[in-house]
Formats: C-alpha cells, sequence, structure tokens
C-alpha cells in the first residue's frame, strides 16, 4: 500500500468535521429542550446543523475528484 493521496486525508477531515458538527447540534437542541428554551443553545444547534449540511454537500462534490 502506496501513501496516502491528499483528496483521501481530505476526505476524512471533512467528515470528521460533519460527525462534529451533528454532534454538536444535537447536544445543543437536548441543552435546549432539557433547560427550558435557552435562545442561546437553539441558536448554536442551527449554526451547527446548517455547518453539517455544508460540509455533506461539500463533500459530496468531491465525489469525482481522485478519478480525473
Amino acid at each position: 500500500m502506496g501513501p496516502m493521496k491528499l483528496i483521501t486525508a481530505h476526505r476524512i477531515l471533512i467528515t470528521a468535521g460533519i460527525a462534529f458538527f451533528i454532534f454538536y447540534a444535537v447536544v445543543q437542541l437536548r441543552v435546549y429542550v432539557t433547560r427550558g428554551g435557552e435562545a442561546g443553545a437553539l441558536v448554536q444547534a442551527v449554526i451547527a446543523a446548517v455547518i453539517g449540511i455544508g460540509l455533506i454537500v461539500y463533500y459530496r462534490s468531491l465525489r469525482n475528484w481522485g478519478q480525473r
């Protein structure tokens, strides 16, 4: 097995970012629900979810990159 291609490492890091932001959104939603509706937690959850979705869209755009 040869050295890892840069695009592979990039995909791994993007996947980790997706997992982090989705996890963080879920945690903040739980804080929002359990602590009586703190607006800050809801805002953070929405922003984290939007970033996670944006990273998913970006990751999908990399699908054909290494096949050229």
